[in-house]
């Protein structure tokens, strides 16, 4: 809970920011700024989230497996011969 109503208040603190340094930076009348506020809102979300998410993504989630390991997922011999054995049933 706690952590929604930082979003959203860290988001209305942008959406005030942008209200008054583009409205005020460019001389925008007040709808003016209320429109560029509304639209760079979520744009610079958009933008920073995307950003975010690139530098988040670390080497060590996936480690690389040796060239002579099996995969995991991938049948094992014992497994084949199994499902063989089943299929002639």
């Amino acid at each position: 809970m706690r952590a929604k109503i930082k979003q959203y208040s860290l988001i209305l603190c942008l959406f005030l920011f942008l209200f008054v340094v583009v409205g005020g930076g460019l001389h925008l009348n007040p709808s003016g700024a209320l429109i560029a506020a509304a639209t760079g809102t979520p744009l610079l979300i958009y933008a920073f989230n995307r950003r975010l998410v690139r530098e988040r993504i670390e080497p060590d989630l996936c480690p690389s497996r040796n060239n002579h390991a099996p995969a995991r997922d991938a049948p094992t011999e014992f497994q084949s011969r199994e499902v063989e054995n089943i299929a002639r049933h």
